[in-house]
């Protein structure tokens, strides 16, 4: 690495930013953990780097020594050197970072909503950057940030301005922080997991969005994220991270073509493929100990597994279900109404996966909520095993919870941070009387945590001594506790890294033989719904657009907006 380090400060004077050797620990109790170990990378003026790699790999870390916002207690540059523009930024003070943040190197982060302040106008909080770094007078400030909302193409940004970040979406709340963050032209723009839990066409058009600003600015970008595919359609050069150190670092076209790493090679593999559907998607596990299986799910196979499937009766019939909200505009004006779910019919077959995709707002969860009779549906029926089940009393929609259950989006929200694990799962059990005893309950739920991956001293854990990924096995354990017949998974993995998607995807695929499971699965993922699902329902609007054979849907879809996700999807090269 130092061989590299001074080949790149010898041949490229130019660079703006090089980062030499670069290590950070952690102290806890006077014990030091080596988090960053010697990693040397360097950015060029007009470039776009990405950082891609694991949670946990170090990505995040490295960016925020970037701009001097490391934990002073917890963190701490042990050696090597951040040099921009001549300036070592491991030895600059909190007064200098002051004139260096927002205005020579910005960050966009990757949940908007928690870097937004929910109580200030979307407006002033971009002014605030320009107030603290330019002279500029009071409206000469407004109409500068007007600008900026029309060039990170908000639409009516007047109207935005004058908004809370409760007011605008997801994607319109990003593109408020890429205008903050770009407002006074930085040379750097660090760019943390932007698009994550964004909608795979809000995503795109964010990634399209950046190239057009970093054309138009020339400003460099120090793109981070999980997944390489999405990398691909937007960076010159990719560093890929693993476990604090760099493992490989090239031009994206090489990377992609010629992996050298076998941790490239799983980042690269383990995203479902659009072409093929494999029995079993290989995790990086499987490439580090270069044991992949390459099998893969026959056409001939999936239409006999379609034959036995839709030859049985229905599991689940929704029949022209409606869910309209109604909203006060004032205290004299009529109520307003929102089809949420707008007359939506389909079936769900024993053992089937149907998957149900759309961007945000197209009604995919409430139309989730009212199946498990979370939300009641303003009109249509839905019969689970015959019986129409939007009318049950209090009792029975309690017993039908045993039979229909959820798996949710973030784990951690839905578990009790004081109870173990082993209690989590084992409340519920009790509630629907499976089981005699305690002891019993523990023996299934022990035996439980074994089949989702999790080892027997998971029993005694809290929620919060778990990863990301354990923690929705943890989920999955508590649903599967109460043996249900269908179960919703409601954007299960869209907040997981890459590796563990495919991890948890692979479990949900064995649990699924084992125990003869139904699935709803919602996702705005379009590549993972596909090769997840037997059948696909595309909604837009509370409305179906299309329903069929998930292959035959991707392969020649009829909807322009079915067509409009597909082509959302990263690629790859």
């Amino acid at each position: 690495m130092v061989i590299d380090f001074v080949y790149f400060y010898i041949m490229t004077k130019e660079n703006l930013l090089i980062v030499s050797n670069l290590s950070i620990s952690s102290f806890n109790n006077g014990e030091e953990k080596k988090l960053i170990d010697s990693i040397s990378f360097h950015i060029n003026p007009n470039e776009i780097v990405a950082v891609v790699g694991e949670s946990g790999s170090g990505k995040s870390i490295s960016s925020l020594s970037l701009m001097g916002l490391l934990p002073k207690v917890a963190l701490k540059i042990t050696s090597g050197s951040i040099l921009f523009r001549d300036q070592d930024l491991t030895k600059t003070t909190e007064k200098e970072f002051q004139n260096i943040r927002g205005k020579k190197i910005a960050m966009v982060f990757q949940e908007p909503m928690s870097s937004l302040n929910p109580s200030m106008r979307c407006g002033k909080q971009v002014e605030e950057i320009l107030q603290q770094h330019t002279n500029l007078s009071k409206s000469e400030i407004k109409n500068s940030v007007i600008t900026l909302f029309e060039k990170v193409k908000l639409p009516n940004p007047k109207r935005i301005y004058k908004s809370y970040p409760h007011e605008i979406s997801g994607g319109q709340k990003q593109r408020v922080m890429i205008a903050m963050a770009i407002a006074c032209k930085p040379e750097i723009l660090i760019a943390d997991e932007p698009t994550t839990a964004l909608d795979v066409t809000v995503q795109k058009e964010i990634l399209l969005l950046l190239k057009e600003l970093q054309k138009e600015t020339k400003m460099s970008i120090l793109f981070i994220s999980h997944d390489l595919a999405l990398v691909s359609e937007l960076a010159d050069r990719v560093l890929v991270m693993y476990k604090g150190k760099i493992v490989e670092q090239a031009d994206t076209t090489s990377i992609f073509k010629h992996p050298k790493d076998n941790y490239t090679k799983a980042l690269i593999n383990a995203r479902p493929s659009t072409d093929s559907r494999l029995k079993k998607l290989p995790t990086i596990s499987d490439f580090m100990k270069e044991d992949v299986d390459n099998s893969i799910i026959s056409s001939e196979e999936r239409i006999a597994n379609h034959k036995k499937l839709y030859a049985q009766d229905p599991l689940l019939e929704v029949i022209d279900v409606e869910k309209t909200y109604f909203s006060k505009k004032g205290l004299f004006s009529k109520d307003k109404a929102f089809k949420a779910v707008d007359g939506v019919s389909f079936k769900v077959y024993p053992g089937e996966t149907i998957g149900l995709v759309g961007e945000s707002g197209c009604g995919k969860s409430t139309l989730g909520n009212t199946i498990l009779q979370l939300d009641k549906a303003t009109s249509g029926s839905i019969k689970y095993k015959g019986q129409d089940i939007t009318n049950l009393s209090t009792s029975e929609i309690r017993a039908l919870r045993k039979d229909i259950q959820i798996i949710f989006q973030d784990p951690f929200a839905s578990l009790n941070p004081r109870m173990t694990v082993g209690n989590a799962i084992m409340e519920p059990m009790k509630v629907h009387n499976i089981c005699n005893s305690f002891e019993e309950r523990k023996e299934k739920v022990l035996d439980i945590l074994t089949k989702v991956g999790l080892d027997s001293s998971s029993f005694y854990k809290y929620p919060h001594e778990f990863s990301g990924g354990q923690r929705q096995r943890v989920g999955i354990a508590r649903t599967i506790a109460l043996q249900p017949q269908l179960i919703v998974c409601d954007e299960s993995v869209s907040a997981l890294d890459i590796s563990v998607q495919a991890q948890v995807l692979n479990l949900l695929n064995e649990l699924k033989s084992q125990f003869g499971f139904t699935y709803i699965f919602i996702s705005h993922d379009l590549a993972v719904v596909k090769y997840m699902a037997d059948q696909l329902l595309v909604m837009n609007k509370g409305k179906i657009e299309e329903i069929g054979d998930a292959d035959k849907i991707y392969a020649s879809p009829e909807k322009g907006y079915t067509k409009k996700l597909i082509h959302a999807i990263p690629k790859g090269l």
